[in-house]
């Protein structure tokens, strides 16, 4: 379905001939000329090369800026910024054809009605049952019943429901269940938005709580008796603490700052049960300008290592990054090691307040680590307790003040522990790309509008389709190679170093041209070529094996063999260079091995060591700190030749071949 508007715009550009593309996010330096066309949900370029044509496509709504430079004697130049730091520049032969193509692409990527938006302009050919499915993948209830609730301390409450107290809240909610009606309608009078004090997490094993709420409308003097019941209710359902701890990840001076205006913060001398926390996570404006800054720094065209840096550091970004990780560490520890209650809020209690609890909560429980657990979590800080995915992320065209990259910050926490806990998480980067990614492209209904009630009076479980079963469908491309869910980094409560030279940049999300490159000699990287070698050869030793017994009779046993201990020895040579992985030289060698000696014995276990001459704890990295070291104990110039690993690598996959031969 195309709006008649829309019809025009495609009508006016069958497609422009000659157009250069260079796609300066993957660091190219020679343009591809093609067609471009524009359509009413993409902007679309052929290329035109007589061996291999390209075809890129790229969603309007992924477009945030489009910037039109001077006219030049070789044409016109249009450049792309995309919301997933991709950035495209173009070359118009004709100047009425940028001006045209440049006026249109401001409309198309600033939709004003939610019915422009790629979900709900489209009509896939997807049944009513499979769409209904589709939504209801994710069951927010089976994951409270996970946790244990409802029980004797949290019950449900019917005070929401059809949204009367709350607009921006789900219409079901957990409650202390001391807490009665009354006193949840007297908080929610008293809490800006009217977003009351509501379970988010409960820890079975301290009975601790992770509660979530808004500001109170307190301002210098003000006080509320029901708010300050609830909160005591909330005390009471843990019978293990006298107090809780109410954590307000603003800074103080803005928390007193909002006090003028008739909001602020707790007072302890009215909640005589609080212990207050403030966090210090700056607010939505500071972010935004803090990404443009980071932006910035990739954008840079051969930048000095001073000047690089310095970018870095100027914006900010890893200091707030490490601010949020901050506030779900305390809370975690709060929770975990101390047995406390905890109520988090922010001023409205949408972006601070969700960032704070779903972290904490990565921290807390296994069950997010994985890749349902995290759609799970997502759904429910997130996408049911209304943040306000609309404004933050330019659905549609509105105030540019209302955007900040509030869950891009959340998804980069989550990258910095998984860099921390390789081990410890079912997903990998893809994953959390993929879910940056379609919260701007609005492919789905899944991110759009700013609450549960405005996506129910649009129907959108009618009219659109959730992003989760779909990635799910994916989950082969998005598992971590590493994860074992056993192994004792996956199992209980994450304690992350946060100190700041633990924090790096994520490349992956901000630098495209790193992503295009070939993958580097990464523990993951060599962990998947060696298990899908091994694979193979267990699948041709199964074969051979058959082949074997068929023509004598007998059924081939193989003898255990004991491999002796070795120690990988090589010269450290600097920090780990970038390496060029190329998995077909490494299968020659296997299987030039394999061609002298057909009786190759299967694979025998092999114990790492560590650097010290230590055996490495194989629980510790799940095979991973032997490849490792070996990436990071050779130089460029260490290079085999012919199979594009380092010497020690090259040589240690020698070494096992021959002593398996000489066995």
């Amino acid at each position: 379905m195309v709006t008649p508007e829309y019809k025009c715009i495609y009508r006016q550009f069958p497609g422009v001939e000659n157009v250069h593309l260079l796609d300066r996010s993957l660091g190219q330096r020679k343009a591809r000329v093609g067609t471009l066309y524009l359509s009413a949900t993409h902007t679309m370029f052929m290329e035109k090369h007589p061996e291999a044509s390209k075809e890129i496509w790229v969603l309007h709504s992924m477009v945030s800026s489009v910037e039109r430079l001077p006219t030049t004697q070789a044409g016109s130049h249009l450049i792309l910024h995309c919301k997933d730091f991709r950035i495209f520049q173009l070359l118009i032969p004709q100047e009425k054809d940028c001006f045209d193509i440049h006026s249109s692409l401001l409309r198309l990527s600033r939709p004003e009605k939610y019915s422009e938006l790629y979900c709900l302009s489209s009509n896939p050919n997807v049944n009513k049952e499979e769409r209904k499915e589709s939504w209801s993948f994710i069951d927010l209830m089976a994951d409270y019943k996970r946790m244990g609730v409802p029980n004797n301390l949290w019950v449900a409450t019917a005070a929401n429901s059809e949204y009367r107290i709350c607009e921006t809240y789900p219409s079901e909610l957990f409650v202390p269940k001391s807490a009665t009606p009354t006193v949840i309608v007297g908080s929610s009078r008293f809490r800006s938005r009217g977003r009351f004090p509501a379970l988010t997490y409960f820890h079975q094993d301290t009975l601790a709580a992770v509660c979530r709420c808004s500001q109170p409308l307190s301002g210098f003097s003000g006080r509320c008796q029901e708010d300050e019941m609830i909160l005591q209710a909330v005390m009471k359902s843990n019978p293990g603490s006298d107090y809780i701890y109410v954590v307000d990840t603003r800074p103080k001076l803005n928390a007193m700052a909002n006090r003028a205006a008739g909001k602020g913060y707790e007072n302890e001398d009215h909640y005589t049960n609080i212990k207050l926390h403030f966090i210090g996570i700056e607010n939505i404006h500071v972010m935004r300008n803090s990404q443009q800054k980071i932006i910035d720094v990739t954008e840079m065209r051969s930048p000095s290592m001073t000047d690089f840096l310095w970018g870095l550091e100027n914006s900010g970004w890893l200091k707030h990054i490490k601010a949020v990780l901050d506030a779900g560490v305390f809370i975690a520890k709060a929770v975990a090691d101390e047995g406390v209650s905890v109520l988090v809020h922010c001023s409205d209690g949408w972006d601070r307040t969700a960032q704070a609890c779903s972290v904490a909560s990565l921290l807390l429980d296994p069950f997010y680590r994985t890749i349902k657990g995290l759609m799970v979590l997502i759904e429910r800080d997130w996408i049911s307790f209304g943040h306000k995915f609309s404004h933050r992320y330019a659905h549609l065209d509105g105030d540019p003040k209302e955007v900040s990259p509030v869950i891009d910050q959340f998804l980069e926490c989550v990258w910095q522990l998984s860099e921390q806990f390789p081990c410890a998480f079912e997903f990998n980067e893809r994953f959390l790309i993929a879910i940056h990614t379609h919260v701007y492209s609005c492919q789905y209904g899944t991110f759009l509008c700013n609450c549960q009630k405005e996506r129910k009076d649009m129907r959108l479980h009618k009219r659109s389709h959730s992003v989760w079963p779909q990635l799910w469908q994916d989950r082969a491309d998005f598992t971590n190679l590493l994860y074992k869910a056993e192994l004792s980094q996956c199992q209980g409560v994450l304690r992350p170093n946060t100190s700041p030279y633990c924090f790096k940049m994520w490349k992956g999300l901000y630098n495209h041209a790193e992503r295009s490159t070939p993958p580097r000699q990464s523990p993951a990287d060599f962990l998947t070529a060696v298990r899908e070698e091994s694979q193979q050869l267990e699948e041709e030793l199964t074969n051979h094996q058959e082949r074997i017994a068929a023509l004598t009779g007998k059924p081939i046993t193989w003898a255990k063999v004991e491999v002796k201990k070795r120690i990988v020895q090589a010269r450290h040579r600097g920090p780990d260079p970038p390496t060029t992985y190329q998995v077909p030289a490494q299968e020659a060698v296997i299987q030039n091995a394999k061609t002298k000696n057909p009786s190759l014995s299967p694979p025998a276990q092999v114990k790492h060591f560590s650097r010290d001459h230590s055996p490495v704890s194989t629980d510790l990295e799940s095979g991973a700190a032997v490849l490792s070291g070996l990436s990071s104990r050779a130089g460029d110039e260490c290079k085999d030749p012919e199979t594009g690993f380092t010497t020690a690598g090259t040589n240690f996959f020698k070494r096992q071949h021959s002593e398996r031969l000489q066995q």
